[in-house]
């Protein structure tokens, strides 16, 4: 357990909050702003919302270094449904998207743009068993593709792009739903950004959106009008009500960012814990990482125990011993640890030191 009586909580999502900030939500929940209404009660039309969503949107301009034309969203319906949105909106009649697949999620992204257009894998790797991203060189973009589709972080095999990915020329639009605000992310060199909240940036049932005038040009007529970029932009993600709670979470989120070094502080925290538990996971032959290590990913460490019997042992001991969330996703198995910035380096000391005595009683 924590100081505070929490877990350590390791679970890939929802995901945990720094205290601080569920400490303001709390304060927020009866009364806010001094506004007289409570937070889950507050009209989305009313001047204090309207004055946490510009805020919220201007923080995540700050932190995320968003250009000046391009357009902030937070809609509803996760990442999954960008997986379609992105591809309805972009892709037109006869459009033709490459995607980097690179794990579960972008196994996803691709099935539902195959609905709308010409989709093609130009790089899978699941026939490894997905361990690694690939390098620039290692695939061919089509000549006559509109847009490249990557998942910067993959959260059931544990990698992740440490570079930008090469697109031949072609806009990026990714995936970042597991790393945004965590990991360097040079937005002016992606056309649309999506992310789903629950990891790094608050609560889950906010979808951030972020989308240059490019891609918004791109956008024909006719869509379902729910499915249209142009309509969340032209009404400032309000054209139906959104999740005034979560946005409100969001904001106190990029606000706690703000006061903890911006993203190079949340960058350096990250590292820091995965230097942690990676050389906990490289010390011993007791462990088997997944992920092939220049893939490995900061925020979700994924492994396996060497003696595969083990784990079902290492996870009920976890439990009792104040650990939450390590268990592998069921299509992968095995243990996982989703250090999102809300993980304290302390719940990852106290997970490394868990180990030890773990291996120390079973090894």
């Amino acid at each position: 357990m924590t100081g505070a009586g929490r877990v350590h909580n390791f679970g890939a999502g929802p995901a945990v909050l720094p205290l601080e900030v569920v400490s303001e939500v709390a304060e927020a929940l009866p009364n806010l702003s001094d506004s007289g209404f409570g937070l889950l009660e507050v009209s989305h039309r009313s001047e204090v919302f309207q004055s946490v969503i510009d805020s919220a949107e201007e923080r995540v301009r700050r932190v995320l270094s968003v250009p000046g034309d391009y357009h902030v969203l937070f809609l509803q319906g996760g990442a999954s449904t960008q997986f379609y949105m992105t591809a309805l909106n972009l892709l037109g009649e006869a459009g033709k998207a490459d995607f980097l697949v690179t794990g579960g999620w972008s196994q996803k992204a691709i099935k539902e743009a195959g609905r709308v257009g010409d989709v093609q894998s130009a790089w899978d790797g699941s026939g490894d068993g997905f361990v690694s991203v690939p390098s620039n060189g290692d695939y061919v973009i089509r000549d006559d593709a509109d847009y490249v589709h990557y998942t910067s972080n993959n959260t059931l095999f544990g990698t992740q792009f440490h570079h930008l990915p090469d697109s031949g020329g072609k806009p990026r639009v990714v995936d970042a739903s597991s790393d945004i605000c965590g990991v360097p992310l040079d937005i002016s060199s992606h056309d649309l950004v999506y992310a789903g909240a629950q990891k790094n940036l608050g609560p889950s049932g906010v979808t951030l959106v972020i989308i240059s005038p490019w891609a918004i040009s791109k956008i024909g007529d006719g869509l379902p009008t729910m499915m249209d970029y142009r309509t969340h932009v032209s009404k400032g993600s309000m054209f139906n009500t959104p999740n005034t709670f979560g946005i409100f979470v969001l904001d106190r989120v990029m606000a706690w960012v703000e006061r903890n070094g911006g993203l190079e502080g949340a960058i350096d925290r990250n590292r820091r814990k995965a230097t942690l538990l990676y050389d906990e996971l490289d010390r011993t032959s007791f462990w088997a990482p997944h992920a092939e290590a220049g893939s490995r990913s900061v925020m979700n460490v994924t492994w396996r125990l060497a003696d595969q019997s083990l784990e079902p042992a290492f996870l009920e001991e976890a439990v009792a011993a104040g650990m939450g969330g390590l268990k592998g996703h069921r299509s992968v198995g095995g243990i996982r640890a989703s250090m999102y910035n809300g993980c304290t380096i302390d719940s990852v000391e106290a997970l490394v030191s868990f180990m030890r005595d773990f291996e120390a009683r079973h090894g």
